[in-house]
């Protein structure tokens, strides 16, 4: 199965190298860098490291996420991929193995701090709001938003994502559950970022996430209205 890594980036020159450099070239036909307005050397050490570089002026996380899949080359999983290298690129197997092996259709990796501050206190709340408020009124067993995911590219298309900005992942992951989608949950090891968060590394950034995935949570939460619980494995 052929694999294409989206990672959308925004001032991310100290770490995009790392990203691309420890992400398993056996594994992938293609990285795709969407550039969401950088003002540093980030796209330049992109290209100088082998990936793709594609620029979506319109700003938010969403917008940068659906210009990727716009760009790929008609794989069969896609892998979105953070350019800030707090997750492990290197574990990106973990993602994809049980898709091509048929146990999955989508697989979201649960981020498991392997050091102290990896995982901000605003993030952690959020996290666990998010995912608290999906199990008590949508029926939802996820654990987890983390934005390091594989997902097969016929599966993708068929979700008809919007979401331009914070509510990307979270839309994802309703829907998918709407769908039926055969979701799996997998423990990756998640570290300090480099760099600051745009979001989770300021008040009006976090503030502003929250804000967006409440909303998110609830404009799709008619779609579970009277039935069942999904399963996520």
């Amino acid at each position: 199965m052929n694999v294409s890594v989206i990672i959308p980036v925004l001032n991310e020159e100290g770490a995009i190298a790392n990203v691309i450099n420890d992400i398993p070239k056996s594994l992938v036909q293609e990285i795709v860098v969407v550039d969401n307005g950088c003002t540093d050397r980030t796209v330049e050490i992109a290209l100088a490291h082998g990936a793709k570089v594609i620029t979506e002026p319109r700003r938010g996380y969403g917008s940068a996420c659906l210009a990727g899949i716009a760009a790929v080359d008609a794989p069969d999983i896609v892998v979105f991929l953070d350019g800030d290298y707090s997750d492990d690129p290197t574990e990106m197997p973990l993602l994809v193995q049980p898709i091509r092996e048929g146990l999955s259709e989508f697989v979201i990796g649960t981020r498991i701090p392997s050091e102290k501050g990896a995982l901000l206190p605003q993030a952690q709340f959020g996290n666990r709001l998010a995912t608290y408020l999906m199990r008590i009124f949508f029926r939802v067993q996820y654990t987890d938003l983390g934005p390091f995911r594989a997902i097969r590219y016929q599966q993708l298309q068929a979700l008809g994502m919007e979401d331009k900005d914070y509510g990307w992942t979270i839309e994802m992951q309703l829907k998918a559950a709407k769908m039926g989608m055969n979701v799996r949950e997998v423990p990756v090891s998640y570290r300090k970022r480099i760099g600051t968060s745009k979001i989770s590394g300021t008040f009006v950034g976090s503030v502003r996430a929250g804000v967006k995935i409440l909303a998110t949570l609830f404009r799709y939460g008619f779609l579970f209205r009277d039935e069942r619980s999904p399963k996520i494995g």
